[in-house]
C-alpha cells in the first residue's frame, strides 16, 4: 500500500519471492518431496509413493501424534490463564514492579531450552515434588517454555486496551470481578486467541527440552521425527515432519476461525 508505481510493485514482489522462496516456502517444498520419494538422486527425488505416510498415521506415529496433539492443548491452556492473569495483575503494578514481572516471565526463553529442561529436571526429580518419569513433567517444561509468549502477548493487549468501557461499567455499579468477566475479557479474547495460537504451535515443535524428559510412553512426535532423521530413514522422517505440520496448521486454522469470530462480536 505505501508503494504507489505499478513497476515499484513488481520489484516489491521480486524481492519477496526472491527472499521468500529460498528460505522458507523451497525447504517446506523440499520435505514435502522427500516424504513422497522411494530415492533421492542428483537433485531431485525419484520414485512417487505414498508409503511413508500409511506409516506416519497409525501405530506408533499416531500415538506419537497424539501425544504432541495433548501436550501442546494443556500447555497452551495452562500457560494462557498463567500469562492471562500475571499480565491482569502486572498491568495494576508501578512500572518497575511491572519490569520485573515481565523480566521473569522472559526469562525461560532468553536461555536455551535444554537449560529449561534440566532445570526442570533437576528441581522435580526428588521428593515432594517428584515428576521424573511422567507425562506431567512435560506438560509442564512446555508450559514453562511458551507462558512468555502468552504473557508478552495479553500485556501487549492490556495496553492498547480503551479504558472507557471498564470505567463506564464500574460507575454504574458493576463489582470489579464482574467488570473482569463480563468486559475486559471479552475485549481481550481476539488476543487471547491468538496467544492460544501460538503458544500451541510452539509446543508443537519443542524437541531440546522434550528430549531430556519424557519417558517411553510419552513421545511426542518431533522426538520420533529426530529419531527417524537420526537412523538414517530421512523420508519417514519428512513424511512425519509433514504430518505435524498439517495438524499444527489446521489446529491454528481454528483457533484462527474462532479469533475472527471474537473479532466480530
Amino acid at each position: 500500500m505505501l508503494v504507489h508505481s505499478r513497476g515499484a510493485r513488481w520489484a516489491v514482489w521480486a524481492v519477496f519471492l526472491v527472499l521468500f522462496l529460498p528460505l522458507f516456502a523451497l525447504p517446506l517444498l523440499v520435505v514435502l518431496a522427500a516424504s513422497l520419494a522411494t530415492n533421492w538422486s542428483s537433485a531431485l527425488p525419484s520414485g512417487f509413493t505414498t508409503g511413508h505416510y500409511d506409516a506416519a498415521t497409525r501405530g506408533e506415529a499416531l500415538e506419537a501424534l497424539t501425544t504432541s496433539l495433548v501436550t501442546a492443548l494443556a500447555a497452551s491452556l495452562l500457560a494462557l490463564a498463567i500469562g492471562t492473569w500475571a499480565a491482569l495483575a502486572a498491568a495494576a503494578l508501578r512500572k518497575r514492579y511491572r519490569r520485573v514481572m515481565d523480566a521473569l516471565f522472559v526469562l525461560p526463553v532468553a536461555v536455551p531450552s535444554v537449560v529449561v529442561g534440566l532445570a526442570i529436571l533437576v528441581a522435580f526429580s526428588k521428593p515432594p515434588f517428584l515428576l521424573n518419569g511422567t507425562r506431567e513433567i512435560v506438560i509442564l517444561a512446555h508450559t514453562v517454555l511458551v507462558t512468555a509468549f502468552a504473557h508478552q502477548s495479553v500485556s501487549a493487549a492490556i495496553v492498547r486496551l480503551d479504558p472507557v468501557y471498564e470505567q463506564a461499567a464500574a460507575s454504574l455499579g458493576a463489582r470489579p470481578s464482574y467488570v473482569l468477566w463480563r468486559v475486559r475479557l471479552p475485549l481481550l479474547l481476539p488476543s487471547l486467541t491468538a496467544a492460544a495460537g501460538l503458544c500451541f504451535a510452539l509446543s508443537m515443535g519443542e524437541l531440546s527440552a522434550t528430549m531430556m524428559l519424557y519417558p517411553p510412553d510419552w513421545t511426542p512426535l518431533p522426538v520420533l521425527i529426530y529419531a527417524a532423521t537420526d537412523r538414517g530413514a530421512l523420508f519417514a522422517g519428512s513424511a512425519l515432519a509433514v504430518v505435524l505440520m498439517a495438524a499444527t496448521l489446521l489446529v491454528l486454522l481454528a483457533v484462527n476461525r474462532l479469533r475472527n469470530r471474537a473479532s466480530y462480536r
